[in-house]
């Protein structure tokens, strides 16, 4: 008599076993609705969504020689580059399409996979091997209003101050990121070197910055046994207006354990007294810092990381209204 009421019973676990594993697959392939495959809301990016910064600008750097060649912008061509510039600036973004667009030059929106933040990005769209124009690429804060720059003159030629200047860039709020687009001997005479030419579209850029009133510090590197003893060189140009960043980031960079020579107090090599940025912002009366890196600096990894952060305690009070 007991057979028949085992079996019923046996019957109705089976099912509620069943229906427990099913549920439990369901929760594992990502629960009930359609919410968790919809992304978190609101105005952040998703965990990892966006670009590598680091690693798009490295690439990019890469592909510069001084066999890559380079065209010198005419003035109509610089011009224009630059009122896109200050298009992105003022927060207007289809006008700055617009001025890029008569010159083969683009604007994209990217979002940096590190730290989220989102920036506009102007570039030559001649870029990569075999271009031959090599007018270098602007990166703008889009989440901040953007209050200081950080420049690249000689990507590659100064070797990392590209992946510096991404750094400095993802230090603080509200950066402006200059780099050149052209190894500085890619051209004869010198046309290149845009530290020292004021008929480039990285010049133009920076000289729009400066006139706003944006401070900005100079990246570069020097060979050690240019200036033996020496680990960095801080500079004003030959302005001294921005004194007191000088002096900040010369005690910031000692506290980490470099040798630096501050250019703007004693007589040292490498002071960037002729440098056409610098030049431009002292009769500008804007802040300019020119910080110079030797080469065991500028590859230890460690070192590499602490200039960053010395150079952070200039933004960060940069980037305050």
């Amino acid at each position: 008599m007991s057979a028949p009421l085992t079996r019923p019973i046996t019957i109705a676990a089976l099912c509620c076993t069943f229906i427990s594993v099913f549920a439990l697959l369901v929760l594992m392939a990502g629960g009930s609705g359609s919410a968790p495959t919809a992304g978190p809301t609101g105005s952040g990016p998703r965990p990892g969504a966006g670009i590598h910064l680091e690693q798009r600008i490295t690439q990019y750097a890469e592909g510069l020689s001084p066999r890559g060649g380079y065209r010198i912008p005419t003035e109509q061509e610089r011009q224009m580059f630059t009122r896109a510039v200050g298009h992105v600036l003022d927060g207007d973004p289809e006008a700055a399409r617009a001025e890029l667009s008569e010159i083969d030059c683009t604007l994209n929106t990217i979002t940096d996979a590190v730290g989220g933040r989102r920036y506009a990005e102007l570039t030559d769209e001649v870029a990569g091997p075999g271009a031959t124009r090599g007018w270098g690429r602007v990166y703008i804060s889009l989440d901040h209003s953007p209050r200081w720059s950080v420049q690249v003159p000689h990507p590659i030629a100064d070797t990392r101050t590209e992946l510096l200047g991404v750094r400095v860039l993802r230090g603080s709020p509200g950066g402006v990121l200059i780099i050149a687009g052209a190894h500085r001997d890619a051209a004869t005479s010198g046309a290149a070197d845009v530290a020292h030419r004021d008929d480039s579209v990285f010049n133009s850029v920076t000289t729009e910055l400066a006139r706003r009133k944006l401070p900005g510090v100079q990246l570069h590197g020097f060979a050690d046994e240019s200036f033996r003893g020496r680990d960095a060189v801080v500079s004003t140009g030959i302005g001294d207006t921005a004194m007191p960043d000088a002096k900040r980031l010369t005690t910031a960079l000692q506290r980490v354990g470099m040798s630096v020579c501050p250019a703007y107090s004693i007589r040292c090599k490498l002071a960037g007294r002729d440098n056409q940025q610098g030049r431009t912002a002292a009769a500008m009366q804007s802040r300019f810092v020119h910080l110079e890196l030797n080469r065991t600096v500028r590859d230890s990894d460690v070192k590499l990381v602490q200039t960053a952060t010395s150079i952070t305690t200039l933004t960060e009070q940069w980037s305050k209204p």
